[in-house]
Protein backbone atom coordinates (compact mmCIF):
# COMPACT_ATOMS: atom_id res chain seq x y z
CA UNK A 1 0.00 0.00 0.00
CA UNK A 2 2.93 2.41 0.70
CA UNK A 3 4.89 1.71 -2.19
CA UNK A 4 1.15 2.63 -4.35
CA UNK A 5 0.78 5.54 -2.63
CA UNK A 6 4.35 6.88 -3.16
CA UNK A 7 3.75 6.36 -6.90
CA UNK A 8 0.88 8.11 -7.09
CA UNK A 9 2.06 11.13 -4.94
CA UNK A 10 5.27 10.60 -7.10
CA UNK A 11 3.05 10.86 -10.26
CA UNK A 12 1.62 13.93 -8.95
CA UNK A 13 4.46 16.14 -7.63
CA UNK A 14 6.29 15.11 -11.60
CA UNK A 15 3.54 16.62 -13.17
CA UNK A 16 3.53 20.01 -11.07
CA UNK A 17 7.22 20.01 -11.63
CA UNK A 18 7.99 18.69 -15.15
CA UNK A 19 7.95 22.09 -16.67
CA UNK A 20 10.10 23.97 -14.65
CA UNK A 21 12.57 21.41 -13.93
CA UNK A 22 13.26 20.17 -17.48
CA UNK A 23 14.23 23.17 -18.73
CA UNK A 24 17.61 22.68 -16.43
CA UNK A 25 18.43 19.19 -17.45
CA UNK A 26 20.53 20.47 -20.11
CA UNK A 27 22.74 22.98 -18.55
CA UNK A 28 23.26 19.76 -15.83
CA UNK A 29 24.78 17.54 -18.17
CA UNK A 30 27.11 20.40 -19.63
CA UNK A 31 28.19 21.31 -15.96
CA UNK A 32 27.37 18.69 -13.39
CA UNK A 33 29.16 19.49 -10.31
CA UNK A 34 29.50 22.93 -9.61
CA UNK A 35 29.09 24.10 -6.25
CA UNK A 36 26.45 26.78 -6.68
CA UNK A 37 25.07 27.94 -10.35
CA UNK A 38 23.18 31.05 -10.18
CA UNK A 39 21.07 32.66 -12.64
CA UNK A 40 21.36 36.50 -13.26
CA UNK A 41 19.50 38.62 -10.56
CA UNK A 42 16.00 39.56 -11.38
CA UNK A 43 12.71 40.89 -9.29
CA UNK A 44 11.89 37.36 -9.41
CA UNK A 45 12.71 34.44 -6.74
CA UNK A 46 16.91 33.54 -8.00
CA UNK A 47 17.58 30.35 -8.33
CA UNK A 48 20.34 27.72 -8.15
CA UNK A 49 20.13 25.60 -11.31
CA UNK A 50 22.58 23.11 -9.97
CA UNK A 51 23.40 22.89 -6.13
CA UNK A 52 26.04 20.76 -4.35
CA UNK A 53 24.67 20.38 -0.81
CA UNK A 54 26.70 19.35 2.37
CA UNK A 55 26.89 15.92 1.74
CA UNK A 56 28.01 16.20 -1.56
CA UNK A 57 24.57 15.60 -3.55
CA UNK A 58 24.40 17.23 -6.88
CA UNK A 59 20.47 18.27 -7.15
CA UNK A 60 18.62 20.35 -9.30
CA UNK A 61 16.55 22.50 -7.79
CA UNK A 62 13.36 24.15 -10.23
CA UNK A 63 13.00 26.88 -12.05
CA UNK A 64 10.46 29.97 -10.37
CA UNK A 65 11.08 28.20 -6.80
CA UNK A 66 7.86 29.80 -4.68
CA UNK A 67 7.78 27.13 -2.46
CA UNK A 68 9.84 25.46 0.12
CA UNK A 69 8.96 22.87 2.88
CA UNK A 70 11.55 22.61 6.18
CA UNK A 71 12.43 18.88 6.45
CA UNK A 72 11.74 19.01 10.77
CA UNK A 73 12.03 21.67 13.22
CA UNK A 74 15.78 22.81 12.89
CA UNK A 75 15.17 23.95 9.19
CA UNK A 76 11.71 25.24 9.92
CA UNK A 77 13.49 27.99 12.35
CA UNK A 78 16.26 29.13 9.52
CA UNK A 79 13.20 29.29 6.96
CA UNK A 80 10.88 31.68 9.10
CA UNK A 81 14.01 33.77 9.60
CA UNK A 82 14.53 34.21 5.86
CA UNK A 83 11.67 33.35 3.79
CA UNK A 84 8.69 32.73 5.69
CA UNK A 85 6.36 33.67 2.92
CA UNK A 86 8.04 30.94 0.66
CA UNK A 87 7.15 28.09 2.95
CA UNK A 88 4.28 26.20 1.99
CA UNK A 89 4.31 23.50 5.11
CA UNK A 90 5.08 23.65 8.66
CA UNK A 91 6.54 20.41 10.86
CA UNK A 92 5.97 21.70 13.89
CA UNK A 93 3.07 23.62 15.96
CA UNK A 94 3.82 26.55 18.02
CA UNK A 95 1.86 26.97 21.99
CA UNK A 96 -0.09 30.10 22.26
CA UNK A 97 2.34 31.65 24.03
CA UNK A 98 5.07 31.26 21.59
CA UNK A 99 3.50 32.53 18.28
CA UNK A 100 3.07 35.61 19.01
CA UNK A 101 6.18 35.86 18.04
CA UNK A 102 5.87 33.66 14.71
CA UNK A 103 4.61 35.43 11.42
CA UNK A 104 0.89 34.66 10.47
CA UNK A 105 1.47 33.58 7.47
CA UNK A 106 3.49 30.26 9.21
CA UNK A 107 0.72 29.83 11.54
CA UNK A 108 -2.06 29.00 9.25
CA UNK A 109 0.61 26.64 7.31
CA UNK A 110 -0.35 22.75 7.14
CA UNK A 111 1.75 20.95 9.69
CA UNK A 112 2.65 17.71 8.14
CA UNK A 113 5.44 16.87 10.78
CA UNK A 114 8.88 16.30 9.98
CA UNK A 115 9.98 14.29 6.39
CA UNK A 116 12.67 11.85 8.26
CA UNK A 117 13.18 10.17 11.31
CA UNK A 118 9.57 10.35 12.75
CA UNK A 119 6.62 8.47 11.23
CA UNK A 120 4.30 11.49 11.42
CA UNK A 121 4.92 13.14 8.13
CA UNK A 122 1.66 13.58 6.17
CA UNK A 123 2.51 12.93 2.66
CA UNK A 124 -0.89 13.72 1.34
CA UNK A 125 -0.70 17.27 2.76
CA UNK A 126 2.71 17.34 1.31
CA UNK A 127 1.55 16.67 -2.34
CA UNK A 128 -0.99 19.26 -1.77
CA UNK A 129 0.64 21.84 -1.39
CA UNK A 130 2.84 21.13 -4.68
CA UNK A 131 6.20 21.91 -2.81
CA UNK A 132 9.05 22.59 -5.21
CA UNK A 133 11.97 21.78 -2.40
CA UNK A 134 12.57 20.13 0.96
CA UNK A 135 15.13 22.14 2.83
CA UNK A 136 16.95 20.62 5.48
CA UNK A 137 19.39 22.34 7.89
CA UNK A 138 21.60 21.52 10.79
CA UNK A 139 23.78 18.67 12.04
CA UNK A 140 23.61 15.80 9.22
CA UNK A 141 22.75 12.34 10.61
CA UNK A 142 24.44 9.20 9.23
CA UNK A 143 21.44 8.35 7.34
CA UNK A 144 21.19 11.52 5.85
CA UNK A 145 21.77 10.94 2.25
CA UNK A 146 19.25 7.91 2.22
CA UNK A 147 16.93 10.26 3.66
CA UNK A 148 17.46 13.00 1.45
CA UNK A 149 17.43 10.63 -1.85
CA UNK A 150 14.43 8.78 -0.41
CA UNK A 151 12.11 12.55 -0.76
CA UNK A 152 13.64 13.00 -3.95
CA UNK A 153 13.20 10.19 -5.35
CA UNK A 154 10.13 8.56 -4.17
CA UNK A 155 8.33 11.83 -4.06
CA UNK A 156 9.55 13.53 -6.87
CA UNK A 157 10.80 16.58 -4.44
CA UNK A 158 14.17 17.82 -4.08
CA UNK A 159 16.19 17.90 -1.25
CA UNK A 160 19.33 18.97 0.02
CA UNK A 161 20.94 18.88 3.14
CA UNK A 162 22.56 22.33 4.21
CA UNK A 163 24.96 21.47 7.73
CA UNK A 164 24.67 24.52 10.00
CA UNK A 165 26.71 24.25 13.31
CA UNK A 166 27.17 27.06 15.70
CA UNK A 167 30.42 27.99 13.38
CA UNK A 168 28.55 27.53 10.22
CA UNK A 169 25.03 28.76 10.40
CA UNK A 170 26.06 32.23 9.17
CA UNK A 171 27.32 30.31 5.77
CA UNK A 172 23.88 28.24 6.29
CA UNK A 173 21.92 31.27 5.82
CA UNK A 174 23.83 33.41 3.07
CA UNK A 175 23.80 29.66 1.25
CA UNK A 176 20.24 29.87 1.70
CA UNK A 177 20.17 33.85 0.68
CA UNK A 178 21.55 32.62 -3.20
CA UNK A 179 18.88 29.84 -3.21
CA UNK A 180 16.23 31.55 -2.71
CA UNK A 181 16.80 34.52 -3.81
CA UNK A 182 17.07 36.64 -0.35
CA UNK A 183 21.17 37.48 -0.37
CA UNK A 184 20.61 40.67 1.51
CA UNK A 185 18.43 39.17 4.34
CA UNK A 186 20.89 36.03 4.13
CA UNK A 187 23.78 38.22 5.16
CA UNK A 188 21.81 40.55 7.93
CA UNK A 189 20.82 37.22 9.05
CA UNK A 190 24.88 35.66 9.08
CA UNK A 191 26.08 39.02 10.68
CA UNK A 192 24.31 39.06 13.52
CA UNK A 193 25.10 35.31 14.53
CA UNK A 194 28.99 36.47 13.71
CA UNK A 195 28.48 39.33 15.60
CA UNK A 196 27.04 37.37 18.91
CA UNK A 197 29.90 34.54 18.11
CA UNK A 198 32.72 37.46 18.07
CA UNK A 199 31.26 38.42 21.59
CA UNK A 200 31.49 35.56 23.22
CA UNK A 201 34.66 34.74 22.15
CA UNK A 202 36.38 37.67 23.23
CA UNK A 203 34.52 36.92 26.31
CA UNK A 204 35.10 33.30 27.18
CA UNK A 205 39.13 34.21 26.31
CA UNK A 206 38.81 36.87 29.03
CA UNK A 207 37.96 34.46 30.94
CA UNK A 208 40.59 31.73 30.27
CA UNK A 209 40.89 28.73 32.31
CA UNK A 210 38.05 30.27 34.77
CA UNK A 211 35.48 28.84 33.14
CA UNK A 212 32.30 28.18 36.10
CA UNK A 213 31.66 24.21 36.19
CA UNK A 214 28.36 23.26 35.33
CA UNK A 215 25.92 20.66 34.09
CA UNK A 216 22.60 21.57 32.02
CA UNK A 217 19.91 18.87 32.71
CA UNK A 218 17.06 17.87 31.28
CA UNK A 219 13.76 16.09 31.85
CA UNK A 220 10.53 16.22 34.49
CA UNK A 221 13.17 15.08 37.16
CA UNK A 222 16.25 16.93 35.89
CA UNK A 223 17.99 13.31 35.67
CA UNK A 224 19.28 13.59 31.71
CA UNK A 225 22.43 15.69 30.93
CA UNK A 226 23.75 17.05 27.76
CA UNK A 227 27.24 15.46 27.49
CA UNK A 228 30.34 17.13 26.27
CA UNK A 229 31.00 17.17 22.67
CA UNK A 230 27.27 16.35 21.62
CA UNK A 231 26.22 18.25 19.43
CA UNK A 232 23.29 20.23 21.24
CA UNK A 233 26.05 20.74 24.15
CA UNK A 234 28.07 23.51 21.70
CA UNK A 235 26.98 26.19 23.50
CA UNK A 236 27.70 24.61 27.47
CA UNK A 237 30.68 23.42 26.65
CA UNK A 238 32.09 26.73 24.79
CA UNK A 239 30.83 28.94 27.88
CA UNK A 240 31.77 26.42 30.96
CA UNK A 241 33.52 23.48 32.04
CA UNK A 242 30.69 20.92 31.12
CA UNK A 243 31.37 18.30 34.07
CA UNK A 244 29.05 15.95 31.81
CA UNK A 245 31.88 13.31 30.52
CA UNK A 246 30.07 10.20 29.80
CA UNK A 247 31.46 6.86 27.63
CA UNK A 248 28.48 7.24 25.15
CA UNK A 249 27.81 10.66 24.17
CA UNK A 250 23.43 10.33 22.82
CA UNK A 251 23.40 12.64 19.75
CA UNK A 252 19.48 13.05 21.00
CA UNK A 253 17.56 15.94 22.18
CA UNK A 254 16.73 14.27 25.64
CA UNK A 255 20.49 13.78 26.21
CA UNK A 256 22.22 10.67 28.07
CA UNK A 257 20.28 9.52 31.10
CA UNK A 258 22.21 9.70 34.63
CA UNK A 259 20.88 9.34 38.39
CA UNK A 260 21.01 11.72 41.15
CA UNK A 261 23.83 9.98 42.62
CA UNK A 262 26.06 10.81 39.59
CA UNK A 263 25.14 14.83 39.29
CA UNK A 264 26.36 15.03 43.23
CA UNK A 265 29.28 13.54 42.38
CA UNK A 266 30.17 15.93 39.72
CA UNK A 267 29.04 18.82 41.99
CA UNK A 268 29.04 21.60 39.69
CA UNK A 269 29.28 24.95 40.60
CA UNK A 270 26.15 26.04 38.35
CA UNK A 271 23.02 24.13 37.17
CA UNK A 272 21.02 25.40 33.76
CA UNK A 273 17.88 23.66 33.92
CA UNK A 274 15.90 22.89 30.63
CA UNK A 275 12.39 24.90 30.79
CA UNK A 276 10.70 20.91 31.19
CA UNK A 277 12.36 20.27 34.56
CA UNK A 278 9.80 20.35 37.42
CA UNK A 279 11.11 23.41 39.60
CA UNK A 280 9.04 22.45 42.95
CA UNK A 281 10.72 18.97 42.97
CA UNK A 282 14.00 20.24 42.33
CA UNK A 283 13.74 22.89 45.22
CA UNK A 284 12.11 20.47 47.66
CA UNK A 285 14.04 17.04 47.37
CA UNK A 286 16.94 16.91 49.97
CA UNK A 287 19.67 15.46 47.89
CA UNK A 288 19.63 18.32 45.29
CA UNK A 289 19.47 20.83 47.53
CA UNK A 290 23.07 19.55 48.58
CA UNK A 291 24.95 20.59 45.39
CA UNK A 292 26.79 23.82 45.43
CA UNK A 293 24.66 25.12 42.60
CA UNK A 294 21.68 24.90 44.54
CA UNK A 295 23.58 26.11 48.43
CA UNK A 296 24.98 29.39 46.51
CA UNK A 297 21.65 30.36 44.10
CA UNK A 298 23.15 29.39 41.00
CA UNK A 299 20.87 27.38 39.40
CA UNK A 300 19.14 29.28 36.21
CA UNK A 301 16.45 27.82 34.17
CA UNK A 302 16.93 28.65 30.56
CA UNK A 303 14.70 31.17 29.14
CA UNK A 304 11.47 29.97 26.29
CA UNK A 305 9.95 31.57 23.47
CA UNK A 306 9.20 30.71 21.19
CA UNK A 307 12.29 28.20 21.61
CA UNK A 308 14.19 27.28 24.32
CA UNK A 309 17.27 29.39 24.15
CA UNK A 310 20.09 26.73 24.49
CA UNK A 311 18.35 23.64 22.82
CA UNK A 312 16.01 21.49 21.52
CA UNK A 313 16.02 22.27 18.44
CA UNK A 314 19.55 22.87 18.52
CA UNK A 315 19.48 25.81 15.94
CA UNK A 316 20.06 29.31 15.94
CA UNK A 317 18.31 29.98 18.80
CA UNK A 318 21.07 28.99 20.74
CA UNK A 319 22.56 32.11 19.79
CA UNK A 320 19.97 34.03 22.51
CA UNK A 321 21.58 31.29 25.19
CA UNK A 322 25.38 32.72 24.34
CA UNK A 323 23.61 36.62 25.39
CA UNK A 324 22.01 34.89 28.22
CA UNK A 325 24.67 32.83 29.59
CA UNK A 326 27.38 36.01 29.39
CA UNK A 327 24.81 37.39 31.67
CA UNK A 328 23.48 35.25 33.97
CA UNK A 329 26.97 33.15 34.42
CA UNK A 330 29.52 35.98 33.97
CA UNK A 331 27.99 39.35 34.68
CA UNK A 332 27.83 40.73 30.97
CA UNK A 333 25.88 44.55 31.45
CA UNK A 334 21.83 43.66 31.60
CA UNK A 335 21.55 46.65 29.46
CA UNK A 336 24.09 45.18 26.44
CA UNK A 337 22.35 42.15 27.38
CA UNK A 338 18.59 43.17 26.74
CA UNK A 339 20.02 44.93 23.84
CA UNK A 340 21.35 42.15 21.79
CA UNK A 341 18.12 40.01 22.44
CA UNK A 342 16.05 42.79 21.12
CA UNK A 343 17.97 43.00 18.24
CA UNK A 344 17.79 39.26 17.36
CA UNK A 345 13.92 39.22 17.95
CA UNK A 346 13.74 42.14 15.86
CA UNK A 347 15.64 40.90 13.30
CA UNK A 348 14.85 36.82 13.65
CA UNK A 349 11.29 37.20 13.89
CA UNK A 350 10.10 40.39 13.04
CA UNK A 351 8.71 40.74 16.59
CA UNK A 352 9.50 44.17 18.63
CA UNK A 353 10.07 42.97 22.52
CA UNK A 354 10.14 45.28 25.25
CA UNK A 355 11.44 45.14 28.43
CA UNK A 356 8.24 43.58 30.27
CA UNK A 357 8.59 41.07 27.60
CA UNK A 358 12.14 40.74 28.59
CA UNK A 359 11.51 39.95 31.64
CA UNK A 360 8.53 37.76 31.38
CA UNK A 361 11.06 35.70 29.35
CA UNK A 362 14.08 35.14 31.74
CA UNK A 363 11.85 35.48 34.66
CA UNK A 364 9.64 32.59 34.38
CA UNK A 365 12.15 30.52 36.12
CA UNK A 366 15.44 32.18 36.49
CA UNK A 367 15.74 34.36 39.22
CA UNK A 368 13.35 32.96 41.63
CA UNK A 369 16.08 30.07 41.89
CA UNK A 370 18.61 32.66 42.30
CA UNK A 371 19.85 33.84 45.62
CA UNK A 372 17.36 37.74 46.40
CA UNK A 373 20.71 40.12 45.53
CA UNK A 374 21.46 38.46 42.51
CA UNK A 375 17.97 39.06 41.67
CA UNK A 376 18.06 42.27 42.22
CA UNK A 377 21.07 42.89 40.38
CA UNK A 378 19.59 41.52 37.30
Amino acid sequence: MKKILALLLALMMLATLFAGCASNIAASDSNPTPELTVESPSDAVTHAETFTDSVGRTVELPSNLTKISPSGSLSQMFLVAIAPDLMVTAASDYSDNDARFIPESVLSLPRVGAFYGTDDINYESVAATATQLVIDIGEPKKTIVEDMDSITTNLAIPAIHITATLDTAPEAFRTLGVILGREERGEALAQLCEKIMAKTETLMAKIGDDKVSALYVLGDAGLNVLAKTSFHSEVIDLMTDNLAVVDDVSGRGSGNETDLEQISLWNPEVLILAPEVDINYIMQDATWQQLDAIQSGRAYCVPMGPYNWMANPPSINRYLGMVWLAHVLYGTDYAEFSADVMEYYKLFYGYDLNDDELGELIGLCVYPLATEGEASDA
